[in-house]
């Protein structure tokens, strides 16, 4: 185990996290801790946009001047400001360091960067591929002699720390992978304290939980099956039947438990809508822990850590009050935006839910965005009452697109250069009510209690009865007709919207009131988060982007974001139920205290059921401990280990190679299943590689591309020297997939074409250029 790379990385990680705490204080003032939770993230963000933009130039460069800016930072905000508390430091260090650590465990019993479940060759390509070269954009590691056409944001952070480290980059894999984790569980620990503390809420309960939800729990897939194992034999297939749920995996006993399970629910069954059917199968539901523990280095998990700062920004904006416009301006335009283009080439699925997040924000908020604009332009606006409330909607839409346009020059490179486009199409096949609650009803019921005890708080007995039983009915209707999202979400969404634009107390009669500029609320910003996440359930049940899985990557990447959100926002609500909601009456509310406090427990017991099967099944299969990601590679696949760490080791910068094509997941090389292995594991760009690029490009240009590797491999001679000049290839690799997929190769016979390297089964050629020329 290389526990000093361990100490090494945790230091640099809490070093950036102190010197960025004294940043952020200038961005949280409001905060319980001023911010300290997010100064690693605005710490990368400021690391990241210093090179991501001078890396045209030179990445080392950019990282050195990223670091200079960064102190440059602090040192101007600490002249100014207090220094950063360290007793509330301590407390978050101590919190990053816990989660660090939990996934450097995690990563060290199965630490292998393997082609199987999931995108491991892909993300390890990209770190590789930006270790080999200091200007951006990388080459494409799979379809050698073009930009990499792939958000690789977050692998260019990844190669930031690596290279601050100075560390090999099957190790900072797995590293820079818990640091993100890290970065996530804070930030939410952060933000879910920082909401609580606001509205007088025990901060530290709301935090925790709040943690809890984002990192440990699961969707309730996995507590209802392990119900279903413990019914009856008759009564559970009755209940499977009902539910639409198969009697399999942990259902049939633990013995059948696969941590995969629980991240496959929604039935992603053919349909024609138009022209499209949608593939068959499943859609993917990731939470935190499955996609932490099944490894992958992916967008959709590294983008969390900056979309919950961005919702930290969003509720510094919140709590500034109208008079200070400058501040929320420079919260809207400035700070937002600039971590709106980190997002945009780290997940570019998640670039639209920032404006989304300030437009909610904006028009939720207390100040009124009227506030915002010259006092020229602020009179004419109506001031009260339902024409206020539209404008009020109508301004906050106008400041999102301000920040996407922002955004979009913050990250104008990517677009102009890699950044790619897809249809849109509306009306996919929708999940099921089973199926939303199984993915989102550890959320859902919380948030319907409160704002049922909100309700409580503000009509009647009866009248909060019949709101109950109204949102019961909505979700059978929704049900019924095929829209069991809206039935589910819509009315949570509706009910904190007016909640948070409506004053404390009990109307008489008719609806909730509008809510002067500046009013009392009884609720706080996890409305906000609740009603941002609402909106990305609802919309992702009617539109999806075309692809060739299916809604498969729509609902992935966006139900991730769902689930940071709403942790986020269940910490808060959560600690209010358990110490706020107290009816007037005293054996209602001896019940309420009783009985809310029963089902938070039952509620974390629930979610943690996955966490005490998955982690020790995961434990009970690890081999010696280490962090190395090609480890493996001697076990697995001996016969081309030393010749794939020979390419690592020997060969500079980035020279195409050629290797068999096409490649997949698989990497079975005696049935010619290459998995573009040399490429993925050094970064040096391969002429055609794995099928993404088919989805990436489109299928007539990486077909050709495959044609012209076969043709190198063994067409005919002069066609070879001329694909090999196309493709300025240097190196001819020919392992056993080559072999398994071509047969006797013919290219060896070509002059300049000489052998440099053997081992187990592995030949490796130099291509002379002018040789082949002179030939």
């Amino acid at each position: 185990m290389e526990y000093g790379l361990v100490a090494l990385w945790l230091a640099l990680y809490l070093l950036l996290a102190y010197v960025g705490a004294t940043v952020a204080s200038a961005l949280f003032p409001r905060f319980a801790d001023r911010g300290i939770a997010f100064g690693l993230p605005v710490a990368l963000v400021v690391l990241w946009l210093s090179t991501y933009f001078l890396g045209r130039f030179s990445i080392t460069a950019g990282i050195w001047l990223g670091v200079a800016a960064l102190v440059a930072a602090a040192i101007a905000v600490a002249y100014r400001r207090e220094p950063v508390d360290l007793r509330s430091f301590g407390e978050v260090a101590a919190v990053f360091a816990a989660v660090f650590l939990f996934v450097v465990w995690i990563r060290a019993l199965d630490p292998a960067i393997s082609p199987l479940a999931g995108e491991k060759f892909l993300d390890f390509g990209l770190v590789q591929s930006l270790l080999r070269t200091d200007t951006l954009p990388p080459e494409d590691m799979w379809f050698a002699g073009e930009p990499v056409a792939y958000y690789y944001g977050g692998h260019l952070l990844t190669a930031i720390l690596t290279r601050l480290t100075g560390t090999a980059g099957q190790y900072a894999y797995n590293l820079a992978l818990a640091g993100f984790y890290a970065t996530l569980v804070t930030g939410v620990y952060g933000l879910a304290g920082a909401v609580a503390a606001a509205r007088d809420i025990p901060r530290r309960l709301a935090a925790g939980l709040s943690a809890f939800f984002v990192g440990v729990a699961s969707n309730l897939t996995t507590p209802a099956r392990a119900l279903l194992w413990l019914l009856p034999d008759g009564v559970a297939r009755w209940v499977a039947g009902a539910a639409g749920y198969e009697l399999s995996g942990l259902a049939n006993g633990p013995g059948e438990f696969y941590y995969w399970d629980a991240s496959r629910v929604i039935t992603d069954d053919p349909s024609d809508f138009a022209t499209y059917t949608p593939a068959r199968g499943y859609s993917v539901n990731e939470f935190p822990l499955f996609a932490w523990l099944n490894g992958d280095l992916h967008a959709h998990m590294m983008s969390t850590g900056f979309l919950v700062l961005t919702a930290a920004l969003c509720f510094s904006y919140y709590q500034t009050p109208a008079e200070e416009r400058r501040r929320r301006l420079a919260l809207l335009f400035g700070a937002i935006p600039a971590v709106g283009g980190l997002m945009a080439v780290t997940n570019t699925w998640s670039f639209p839910s920032i404006a989304g997040l300030t437009m909610v924000t904006v028009a939720m908020a207390p100040a009124s965005p009227r506030t915002l604009l010259p006092a020229s332009l602020r009179d004419p606006l109506p001031r009260d009452g339902a024409a206020a409330e539209g404008s009020r909607i109508g301004l906050a839409v106008a400041v999102a697109a301000g920040v996407a346009i922002l955004g979009l020059l913050w990250s104008l490179p990517f677009w102009l250069g890699v950044g790619s486009g897809r249809e849109v199409t509306y009306l996919p096949d929708r999940s099921s009510i089973a199926e939303l609650v199984g993915i989102h009803g550890l959320f859902v019921v919380p948030f319907a209690l409160y704002l049922y005890a909100q309700v409580g708080r503000t009509l009647d007995t009866r009248r909060a009865r019949f709101v109950g039983l109204g949102f019961l009915g909505s979700v059978a209707l929704g049900t019924i007709l095929d829209v069991a999202a809206v039935g589910l979400v819509l009315p949570l969404l509706v009910g904190a919207w007016l909640f948070a634009r409506s004053p404390t107390g009990r109307p008489s009669s008719g609806p909730l009131p509008a809510l002067a500029d500046g009013g009392e609320r009884s609720v706080g910003f996890e409305t906000v988060l609740l009603v941002a996440g609402a909106g990305l359930v609802i919309l992702v049940e009617f539109v999806f982007i075309k692809e060739n899985v299916g809604r498969m990557n729509t609902v992935f990447k966006t139900y991730m974001q769902v689930w940071v959100l709403w942790a986020a926002a269940v910490g808060p609500i959560l600690a209010w139920l358990l110490t706020r909601w107290r009816p007037d009456d005293e054996t209602t509310r001896r019940l309420v205290r009783n009985g809310t406090t029963v089902f938070v427990v039952l509620l974390v017991c629930s979610t943690s059921v996955y966490a005490a099967i998955a982690l020790p099944n995961h434990a009970g299969r690890a081999g010696e401990a280490t962090l190395d990601g090609t480890a493996y590679l001697d076990e697995s696949h001996s016969g081309e280990a030393e010749a794939i760490r020979w390419m690592d080791r020997e060969i500079d910068g980035r020279p195409n190679i050629v290797t068999a094509a096409p490649a997949g997941y698989y990497w079975v090389p005696a049935e010619g299943k290459g998995a573009s292995a040399p490429s993925s594991l050094t970064g040096i760009p391969t002429v055609a590689g794995w099928v993404h690029e088919a989805q990436y490009r489109n299928n007539s240009i990486y077909n050709e591309r495959v044609n012209d590797v076969e043709a190198i491999y063994r067409g005919d001679p002069d066609r070879q020297r001329e694909l090999l000049r196309t493709y300025d290839v240097e190196y001819v690799y020919n392992g056993p997939a080559e072999r398994a997929r071509y047969g006797t190769i013919t290219v060896n016979q070509r002059n300049g074409v000489t052998e440099v390297h053997r081992s187990g089964q592995v030949v490796i050629y130099r291509v002379n250029q002018s040789a082949l020329v002179a030939a």
